[in-house]
């Protein structure tokens, strides 16, 4: 009884692996094919993220903004950054997101002005 008991867990064991085995590579190809997919620039806004400890969703959603504008971006920055000055009974930690967010967005428009001065240098034919 035992011995059957046994073989019955270490088949299901075997399934299960081989099942996670599968995802796994599904996973790994996926992720691999969307990397390709963003290409140079996604590399660098992700290098971005990672530096920055935020996404570029996150910062947006943060400093309240939709599109990558200079000008809406320092609009809401000063607002927001103002809001929370602890002086005027303000968050620190809230005033710190913004810094931070306001400091990828400011990235990832530096990463978008570099790869404009790119396209314009060497035009695809």
């Amino acid at each position: 009884m035992a011995k059957y008991l046994a073989q019955i867990v270490v088949m299901g064991v075997q399934v299960v692996g081989r099942a996670f085995a599968r995802a796994l590579q599904q996973e790994y190809a996926a992720s691999q094919a969307a990397a390709r997919a963003r290409g140079r620039s996604g590399q660098q806004s992700a290098a971005a993220s990672s530096i920055t400890g935020m996404s570029l969703q996150e910062a947006q959603q943060i400093l309240n903004v939709s599109t990558l504008s200079p000008e809406e971006i320092q609009k809401n920055y000063e607002h927001l950054f103002k809001v929370n000055e602890k002086s005027v009974g303000g968050s620190f930690y809230l005033q710190s997101k913004v810094v931070r967010a306001k400091e990828r967005l400011d990235e990832e428009l530096n990463i978008q002005k570099e790869e404009n001065q790119k396209s314009q240098q060497n035009p695809e034919t």
